[in-house]
């Protein structure tokens, strides 16, 4: 692609994943960068001191996200300073350890710290390896993998959830860093097994397990935001830089999407897939739910069968496993449209039976088939921060790349089908079971004189302090139960997680005692509450 010229960027020199090899030609190290999450190979000449060009930098950089990396870099220097002090006797040690230079290009076991950035200019030498050298970064680099600004994704700095932090397996030292900043050259992961799935958003994590690959060969290229954890022997994370353009927008496929169900979940799906410049065409059972999206430029359908006949890539998100056979099996439904090469991903939480039996059908037709049912509610759907669980058709995931990044956070590829549907019923298992729980020691409080809300204020100091724990509490609170996630629906998955249980004769009796609660939820005629609206079971 073209190549455009990017101003510098705080990051650090780390470790390179062990069965990386380093780039021929001109020496580099590999580069962590701040703010983000991001890693790249960087050549030498491209470091400078941070230091002398933090201000020059700075001046360059006026956004929020730049700000946040040069918060970051501070802070890394505030938590390493007293560490280098302690430990200084042990640089020049270090040095004489590590002075070939390929050992250079690695970090060390001791206290040293080396500080550096990246740019076009030659590096300036620093006064020694035990003293401390910062610098900046600035290249030229293809538009193909510009490198986002991503925020910080300190959840105690900016108040948001951290995005995978702790996952994070490159080796690195805890004492020795390399710190520099800047952008990357246009670059890629050595060939991996795979084809590299394209344009990555920096805040859109890939998980790619499977039982069939062998490990830690998944290196794909830097073009995206990767984590592989491919399960065998062991799982392995690798997380690569992502392909999103400056301004944050992705590249939309140029496949033609079809989306079937425009509920609490869809809807917001089908918002974020127009917004990101994808083409839609849209179904639904009551067609009046259409009208808005077509306001918003996407296409209308007619049936099941005409979208999956016009349409590439069909996704579907509906209510139940009766939901999701009607659609496919029904008059005028997906499969009267399935011919050679036409791909259907169900969206839809449903038993592992179902699922299997739908793709089987679809793939019959000579069709391609991916789960990916979606861990999340109406507000992370409409904020295109769903988690997806995809299985099935490795390469119908790869080609769901932009899609997915424009409806989620993060996806993880799990394997044949049925292994999705599994994994999202345990999921919501464990989320449902949860929420009954929440509404028990409220409403105990409740009956024996405490206050609802200086227990929730407990639980938000405590190990248990989560977003989900928060909102639940202030809907009950507030007696405020507007659907985030229909309370029908959760029982349903609590339903099928159970009978998920009998099949192997595994107990699940926390799920069943839960699974009793949101059924008399129901008989007092709350199913199209929120799953919060649980609480008025235990109220006498």
């Amino acid at each position: 692609g073209k190549l455009g010229r990017y101003p510098p960027w705080p990051g650090k020199i780390v470790n390179p994943p062990k069965d990386l090899k380093k780039p021929r030609g001109k020496k580099c190290f590999f580069v962590k960068f701040f703010g983000t999450e991001d890693h790249a190979w960087i050549k030498v000449e491209q470091l400078k001191p941070y230091h002398p060009h933090k201000e020059e930098m700075i001046k360059i950089n006026k956004g929020k996200r730049f700000q946040q990396a040069v918060d970051a870099v501070e802070e890394f220097l505030r938590k390493t300073k007293g560490k280098d002090q302690a430990s200084s006797h042990n640089s020049t040690e270090e040095k004489n350890r590590h002075n070939s230079s390929e050992e250079r290009g690695k970090q060390s076991t001791g206290e040293e710290k080396r500080k550096a950035s990246l740019s076009e200019g030659k590096v300036k030498k620093g006064t020694g390896e035990g003293k401390k050298r910062v610098s900046s970064v600035s290249s030229e680099r293809g538009s193909k993998s510009p490198l986002k600004r991503a925020q910080d994704q300190s959840p105690r700095k900016r108040g948001r959830p951290p995005k995978d932090e702790k996952d994070l397996t490159i080796p690195e030292s805890s004492t020795v860093k390399r710190v520099m900043t800047g952008t990357v050259a246009g670059f890629k992961w050595p060939p991996s097994v795979s084809e590299p799935v394209k344009d990555n958003d920096p805040h859109f994590h890939h998980f790619l397990l499977s039982q069939t690959e062998k490990p830690a060969v998944c290196y794909q290229a830097i073009t995206k935001k990767l984590k592989v954890c491919e399960e065998e022997t062991g799982s392995t994370s690798i997380q690569a830089a992502d392909s999103t353009a400056v301004n944050g927008s992705i590249t939309p496929t140029d496949k033609k999407i079809g989306f079937l169900g425009l509920g609490l979940m869809g809807s917001g799906i089908v918002s974020n897939l127009l917004k990101m410049g994808h083409t839609v065409t849209v179904w639904n059972r009551t067609a009046e739910k259409c009208d808005l999206f077509i306001q918003e430029g996407a296409r209308l359908g007619r049936t099941p069968a005409e979208v999956v006949s016009t349409c590439d890539i069909t996704f579907a998100c509906v209510s139940d496993p009766k939901a999701a056979k009607d659609l496919v099996l029904g008059p005028s439904g997906v499969l009267q449209g399935i011919r050679p090469g036409k791909c259907y991903v169900d969206m839809s939480t449903v038993d592992a039976d179902t699922v299997t039996e739908l793709a089987q059908v679809i793939v019959s037709r000579g069709g391609r088939f991916l789960e990916a049912p979606v861990s999340g509610n109406q507000q992370l759907s409409n904020d295109g921060m769903l988690v997806i669980l995809a299985a099935g058709d490795r390469g119908l995931y790869e080609d769901c790349s932009s899609c997915f990044q424009a409806m989620g956070k993060t996806s993880f590829f799990l394997g044949e089908v049925g292994n999705a549907a599994k994994m999202m019923l345990i999921v919501n298992m464990v989320q449902g079971s949860f929420m009954a729980t929440i509404a028990e020691g409220l409403t105990l409080a409740q009956v024996t004189g405490q206050s609802q809300q200086t227990l929730l204020d407990i639980l938000n100091q405590g190990q248990l302090a989560s977003i989900f724990l928060d909102q639940k509490c202030q809907n009950i609170l507030q007696g405020n139960f507007k659907p985030d996630f229909y309370l029908k629906y959760i029982q349903k998955d609590l339903r099928l997680a159970i009978a998920l249980g009998d099949s192997v004769n595994h107990p699940t009796p926390m799920a069943a005692a839960a699974n009793e609660v949101y059924k008399r939820a129901k008989a007092l005629d709350q199913s199209d509450n929120d799953m919060s609206a649980v609480y008025r079971a235990y109220i006498h």
